[in-house]
């Protein structure tokens, strides 16, 4: 969330549900300046709207993955773009990666990954 800020992305906003999570990334906020500048919510992920998001940073499992592209779908508007750290989404195709190894991320861009879910559920003519 400080480094999307840094980047200029506004609003920086984290959900989190882990109260000790959510004190360190308070914290880590407050060290690197932007305290009072980004935002950390004691929210589930699940449970919020994410339909006026337009920058969707995501560091979870492999396992939370598939539900949560379904999720990303039904919400998130064509111009919307995710980046996904550490684990990428199976069934997505990146429109970018950055990195190596554990720094490694992965950028998708919602109108690409719609259009890509579109073709693979029409088939192909036999």
């Amino acid at each position: 969330v400080v480094a999307a800020y840094k980047q200029g992305l506004r609003p920086a906003v984290g959900y989190e549900l882990n109260p000790w999570l959510l004190l360190l990334s308070n914290y880590r906020a407050w060290k690197a300046g932007c305290h009072g500048k980004v935002s950390f919510l004691k929210e589930d992920l699940w449970k919020v709207n994410l339909s006026d998001c337009y920058n969707v940073i995501v560091f979870l499992a492999p396992s939370v993955k598939p539900p949560l592209a379904a999720k990303l779908l039904a919400e998130l508007p064509d111009e919307a773009r995710v980046v996904a750290g550490r684990f990428p989404f199976p069934s997505w195709t990146p429109t970018s990666t950055l990195g190596q190894g554990l720094e490694q991320v992965w950028a998708y861009d919602m109108k690409e990954v719609r259009r890509a879910a579109q073709s693979g559920a029409r088939g192909s003519p036999v």
